[in-house]
């Protein structure tokens, strides 16, 4: 069982920036995904930006240029650097991590609110 620890939302104005975490632990098995969704009020979960085991980085369309995906492998971590944000990218921030058997895990999600 994978546990997420996530950490760094919180309020922000438009403009600003911030950095969410995610630690995956408590897994014997290799990670094939990691990454992070949101979800707004009355929306679906959406993908913002995804590392996976071929080495790609997919991201959003509407976070591009403006959101960065990282990680710290030895401490299997993911970093969101996300810059110039907007009010429409308020919403509950979930990690997310598919391990080498193709399980998917979730946190419990971080709020990002974007206000003036």
């Amino acid at each position: 069982q994978v546990q997420l620890v996530e950490s760094g939302g919180g309020l922000v104005q438009p403009g600003g920036s911030l950095r969410l975490s995610c630690a995956a632990s408590g897994s014997a098995f290799g990670l094939d995904a990691m990454g992070w969704y949101r979800q707004a009020p009355g929306k679906q979960r959406e993908l913002v930006a995804e590392w996976t085991i071929t080495g790609t980085t997919n991201y959003a369309d509407s976070v591009k240029g403006r959101f960065t995906l990282s990680r710290d492998n030895a401490k299997n971590t993911v970093f969101l650097q996300m810059d110039s944000l907007k009010p429409d990218d308020t919403a509950v921030f979930y990690c997310h991590v598919v391990d080498n058997r193709w399980y998917h895990f979730w946190g419990q999600g971080t709020q990002v609110t974007v206000s003036s």
